[in-house]
């Protein structure tokens, strides 16, 4: 039986796949963070009135949180894409000689999504009004 030496949980001596474990998880809890807090951002309408959900509709129409959405679809995405990978994987898809080649399929698919996102939203993230 082999024991873990401090040295291999060092985060530069990880493989893919436990980085892919890693960002999961991240990217999971970045969404049920998102996810919350869009409850209540939502729900600010009617605890506070339709002008505080005006304003905080305004702020959130910004630059600054496009580019955070940005960011956001990368998250999806990425959770997605690698939760689509584990799936196939605990089916027995891809576990032998396919599994790196089905990650960088699938994240291939991500990256590619994403280029699209971008393309579309950064006129509004470089200063276009959203609504004219």
């Amino acid at each position: 039986m082999r024991t873990a030496r401090y040295a291999d949980r060092w985060p530069g001596n990880y493989r893919a796949g436990m980085w892919m474990w890693l960002l999961h998880r991240i990217s999971g809890v970045v969404l049920v963070l998102y996810g919350i807090t869009h409850v209540i951002v939502i729900s600010s309408a009617r605890t506070w009135g339709p002008g505080t959900f005006d304003r905080v509709l305004e702020r959130l129409g910004s630059p600054l949180f496009l580019a955070l959405d940005v960011l956001l679809v990368w998250a999806v995405l990425f959770h997605a894409f690698n939760g689509i990978r584990c799936l196939l994987l605990d089916l027995g898809i891809g576990v032998r000689r396919h599994h790196k080649p089905l990650f960088w399929a699938m994240m291939a698919i991500a990256v590619a999504l994403l280029v699209v996102n971008v393309v579309v939203w950064a006129p509004y993230i470089l200063g276009k009004p959203l609504a004219e």
